[in-house]
This record gives C-alpha cells, sequence and structure tokens, in this order.
C-alpha cells in the first residue's frame, strides 16, 4: 500500500480539486489580501459568480497553500481558477480581463461544436482499454490511441500495456518456471525419478512466453474492432482542450476532436542519472524478451519489480545479487518486506545493503557480457567494485505525462512525479480523466486501473454512481516465496488508529507439502490487523508462504464486506492447506509469546 503520507497529500489534493471542479470561479484566498480583495471585486464588477476560500481562516489553510504550490507552481495568493483550468494571481486574472481572455475562459463552448469522437482514450493499457471497451457498449464512439516508445535497448512490444507486455503475466510466468525448478528438487524426496542432468532452456522460455503475450496483443486488437472502437497506432499530444494530433511510425498526421478524454499512459522504468547505467543496464522492459540467457546478473533497487525478476532468475539456477540503497519494498508493510528479504537470502540471492551505484562499464562484450559495477555504501566507506553479466535497473517507474500537451489544456500535474491528481478520476480539466499508474497517491495495480476504468465509462454514460475502491485491494509480490497483502500494513494501521487500537495476530506456520521435501519453512508466516474501536475489524492481512496470491484474493472479499476477527474465528478451514491459517490465529504481536505453529 502507498505509505500514510501519500494518502494525506492525496486528501489534500482531493479537497483542492473538489472546489475546482465544482466551482466555475475558484478563488484560494486570504482575508488580509488586498491583492485578493482587488481580484473578487474584479469579479463582484462583472457580475459573475465566484467562491472563495479563504486560507487563513482554514484549520489546514497552511498545508492547502502547499498543496496549490505543489499542484500550479504558484505559492501566493489570489491564486484562481477559471472552468478548472488555472489561470494564475492577481495581476494574471487583471491582465486576462484587459485582453478579452476572461470572456473566453468563463465560455469556452461558446460555438456548437461537433466532435469526432465522444471519448479518446490516450494509452492502449488494461485500464484504457476497459474503459474504452465500456464505453462502447454504451453506444458511444471510442478511439484507442496507443504509441510505445522503444527502450533505450531498443525495446518494443504491442497493444496491452505494460501488464501483458512486460508486466504482470510474463512475470507470473518466468516465476512459474522458477517454481518449477523447485518441485525437480522435491520431486526426490517423493520418490520421483529425476534426471540430475535437468537444466533450464532461456531461449525456450521467452519464446513460449512471446508467443502467448502475441496471442493477447492479437486478442486485444479484435476485441476492439468487434466493439468497433477505432485503435490508431500512433503518439497522442494535445493541441487544445477537445484536440489531439497524432503522429504513427510513418510521421503521418492526424487531428482528432473528442468531447471528452481519458488520460492511461501508464508508467516506464526510471533510469538513475549513472554513468553507463542506460548504456549498459536493461531494465524489465528489456527482460522478458532478452535474446540470451543474462548469467550472473545484479538487480539494482528493491522495489517488487527487482526482487520479482531476482526470485525467478534465481531460480532458473542464475547467480543473482541485489543492490538496495535503503529499504526493502518502500509503501508496502516493512515487518513483511524484511522476512521477504530474509527468505530470498535462504534460496541463495545475495544482498549488498545499504549501497548505490557510481558508474558501470563494459569489461567484454557478449550475449552476455561483462560488465563492472561501482559503487559505495550509503553509510559511507570505500568505493567497491562488482562484476557480471547483466545489470537489470528496477528503481521505480515514471509517469508517462510529460510531452503529450498537458501543459496546453492546463491538466495539472505534480512537477515532483508526474502523476495527475484527480477526484473520481477526474482532472481539474472536467472533460478530462485519468486512471491507473498516473494517479496520485493511488495503487499501481493492474486490476485497480481496469476496475476504475470500467466504473468511470458507466458513470459517464450508464447513469451508474459506483466508485472504485483504492483502499481494500488485495496484492501479491511474486517473490519465491510469495508475499501477499490487502488492506493496510501495520505501519498505517497504527498512523490511522493508534498503536493501543489495533490488534496484531500473528504466527509462523509450516505447509505440509513442505515435509517430505524437508524444506526450510521458518520464512512461512502470517498476520492480520484489527482496529479494536470497532469490533475488531480486520483492517489488513499479510501472508508469506506458497500461493500467497490465490490465497489472499479469497480473503479480499471478506475484507471489503467488513469481517471481523470473531468472524474469521468462526470460519472452519480446510485441511490441511496454507489458507486455513487465518481461521487459527490466537497469538497476538502484543502478547510476545511463540509464534511457531504445532502440530496440526
Amino acid at each position: 500500500m502507498p505509505p500514510t503520507n501519500m494518502a494525506t497529500a492525496g486528501s489534500l489534493q482531493a479537497t483542492v480539486l473538489q472546489h475546482i471542479n465544482q466551482n466555475d470561479v475558484m478563488i484560494f484566498s486570504k482575508t488580509t489580501c488586498p491583492f485578493c480583495d482587488k481580484v473578487k471585486a474584479l469579479f463582484t464588477s462583472l457580475k459573475i459568480p465566484f467562491h472563495a476560500l479563504d486560507l487563513d481562516q482554514q484549520d489546514n489553510g497552511a498545508d492547502i497553500q502547499k498543496t496549490l504550490q505543489d499542484m500550479t507552481g504558484q505559492r501566493t495568493v489570489p491564486n484562481v481558477f477559471i472552468k478548472g483550468k488555472h489561470l494564475g494571481g492577481c495581476d494574471d486574472t487583471m491582465k486576462a480581463n484587459a485582453e478579452g481572455r476572461l470572456a473566453q475562459l468563463m465560455n469556452p463552448d461558446a460555438a456548437t461544436n461537433t466532435y469526432d469522437y465522444d471519448l479518446i482514450v490516450i494509452g492502449g493499457g488494461s485500464g484504457g482499454l476497459a474503459a474504452a471497451k465500456e464505453a462502447a457498449s454504451f453506444g458511444k464512439k471510442v478511439a484507442v490511441c496507443d504509441f510505445v516508445k522503444p527502450s533505450p535497448k531498443g525495446t518494443t512490444w504491442g497493444l496491452g500495456g505494460t501488464c501483458v507486455n512486460v508486466g504482470c503475466i510474463p512475470k507470473k510466468l518466468m516465476h512459474q518456471a522458477a517454481l518449477l525448478g523447485e518441485a525437480l528438487k522435491d520431486a526426490k524426496k517423493y520418490g520421483w525419478e529425476v534426471s540430475e542432468s535437468a537444466k533450464h532452456e532461456w531461449n525456450l522460455l521467452v519464446e513460449g512466453v512471446q508467443d502467448h503475450i502475441g496471442s493477447l496483443n492479437w486478442g486485444y486488437k479484435v476485441a476492439l474492432r468487434d466493439q468497433s472502437v477505432t485503435y490508431v497506432n500512433a503518439f497522442a499530444e494535445f493541441v487544445d482542450e477537445h484536440t489531439i494530433k497524432t503522429v504513427n511510425r510513418k510521421n503521418k498526421v492526424q487531428m482528432m476532436q473528442s468531447e471528452r478524454f481519458l488520460l492511461a499512459t501508464g508508467m516506464r522504468p526510471r533510469y538513475p542519472d549513472v554513468p553507463g547505467l542506460k548504456e549498459y543496464a536493461i531494465t524489465s522492459d528489456d527482460l522478458f524478451s532478452l535474446r540470451y540467457c543474462p548469467g550472473k546478473t545484479l538487480c539494482i533497487g528493491a522495489s517488487y519489480v527487482s526482487l520479482e525478476c531476482a526470485g525467478f532468475l534465481n531460480g532458473m539456477g542464475l547467480d543473482v545479487t541485489v543492490m538496495v540503497r535503503s529499504i526493502l519494498l518502500r509503501g508496502f508493510d516493512q515487518d513483511m518486506a524484511e522476512k521477504v528479504g530474509v527468505s530470498m537470502e535462504k534460496h541463495g540471492i545475495e544482498f549488498i545493503r545499504p549501497a548505490i551505484p557510481k558508474k558501470i562499464e563494459k569489461v567484454q562484450d557478449g550475449e552476455p557480457g561483462l560488465y563492472r559495477v561501482t559503487y559505495t555504501p550509503t553509510l559511507g566507506g570505500e568505493e567497491k567494485v562488482f562484476e557480471c553479466n547483466t545489470v537489470l535497473v528496477a528503481v521505480g517507474r515514471d509517469a508517462c505525462t510529460n510531452n503529450i500537451g498537458l501543459d496546453k489544456v492546463g491538466v495539472l500535474i505534480n512537477p515532483k512525479n508526474g502523476k495527475i491528481p484527480v477526484v473520481s478520476e477526474q482532472t481539474n480539466i472536467p472533460h478530462i480523466y485519468a486512471v491507473g499508474d498516473i494517479i496520485e497517491g493511488n495503487l499501481e495495480l493492474t486490476p485497480v486501473a481496469i476496475q476504475a476504468g470500467r466504473l468511470l465509462a458507466r458513470r459517464l454514460y450508464g447513469g451508474r454512481t459506483e466508485q472504485c475502491d483504492y483502499v481494500n485491494v488485495a496484492t501479491t509480490v511474486f517473490t519465491p516465496l510469495e508475499y501477499g497483502s490487502c488492506g493496510l500494513s501495520e505501519e498505517d494501521a497504527i498512523e490511522k488508529y493508534g498503536g493501543s487500537n489495533i490488534e496484531v495476530y500473528h504466527t509462523m506456520y509450516q505447509p505440509l507439502e513442505y515435509t517430505v521435501a524437508h524444506r526450510d519453512s521458518d520464512g512461512c508466516y502470517a498476520k492480520i490487523i484489527c482496529n479494536t474501536l470497532d469490533s475488531e475489524k480486520v483492517v489488513g492481512m499479510h501472508i508469506l508462504g506458497p500461493n500467497a496470491g490465490e490465497v489472499m484474493q479469497g480473503y479480499a472479499v471478506a475484507i471489503k464486506c467488513g469481517a471481523t476477527k470473531a468472524q474469521f474465528d468462526a470460519t472452519i478451514g480446510i485441511h490441511p492447506t496454507v489458507s486455513e491459517v487465518f481461521t487459527t490465529l490466537e497469538t497476538t504481536k502484543r502478547s510476545g509469546a511463540n509464534v511457531q505453529a504445532t502440530g496440526c
């Protein structure tokens, strides 16, 4: 889950956006500011209704002013918005009035407009495609514009976005390849005669994965065609509030107009400013179609992408090391994150932490080649070197919101991360919406984008009112020992409810399958987090163990329904399964008692 401070910032942005979107003229002001009085007097004289929020009269006025600065780059008041678009301060407003632009801003649709489309979706990932197909089901004329800029290594892909092409789908298939390798070792203990010469063939796996992805790409195109959605394989950029310009690979330019737009451009891997890194390193954009086995690999970063890739590469028998700047799995429950790290070390993955790369040099050509990474401990110390065949960088992802003309139409973005503040997926420009990873403060998960896109289309065109739930969402990190979670982390629960008002029930456990195989079960762990002020309602669940994704998906329904610890206790588990552990939790963290499971 995102850290709580992000959630707090997001709630302030939501407050600001609600004021902006609900008022044709919105003035953020102070009662002591003469320039604010001047602007208010102008609108009064023009008989233009306005709403003013005096920040010096608000308990969180300073925080709102800081949020406005983050959203607009303007620190001072008055801060004026017209029809959702940021105008500026006193001088900007007076100048707009003197030049006759104020009247135009107040009535931008004075002329009758006819548009080519009811909705244009910019971005062909899961969220955008879901919204496009849903809107089309209501008889709306819809277009999808999708363009994949090649990675620095030249990797590109087809329709479907990150998840299908270079994310969830190929990642899970390669994770499965690693699990099968582990199962081969277990098989001997279960009586199977397994050849000692069994080895993994990288190119055969990549071929199978890419064949499946290709079939999905084709399926998306067919689905759009069947629902009469226009697919434009071109880069889209706003020209004005209702017009985009698209440029395809042959530099053919096309202008398209729409009543509404949906931004679903997703994110791409971040490249730190390290000499040689962009030239020699690969990212998850490149790994799943890599034409050669990566060999000895250094994964730079402790994101879930880095740890998942490290896990399945190690499971295929490769020598893998992870370089960590500070903490593992930022934004996730840190108790669980450290347990993930310990489990990965037991699987043979090395960690260099805390450390940061300083430069990457090529030592030898080849596929793979040989590279030397110079790094330094973040807490101080001498430079060290690490040599490997492949450097995989996975330190985070950047929102693809630059260079698409959002500045031309006044869509606010956070300049620090390129993300877009929204309320109910609506930006500050009323007819422009956003879903998916580019939304400020929300979960970067494919199913969330799909749900948000569908529900938005239903609200816009189907008369529905349902909103997307961005809190009670189950997710899983597919490390060798999977980590599944739903709801709040322990840290966020403490911050939200107070440490004395939560109870954490937890246990270590041993999957039955591990017994005959003599697998180390020390890492298998589960906990639930309860709000004692609300009948011990379960507000967070976490599990580290096999099939964590399958386990957590079912329990997510219980959390969505507001289940309590008593209801978990009253549920009879399926024995013997991993999942039943949540129906038998008795020991609290507060007690300090032993949590090692015994017996049945």
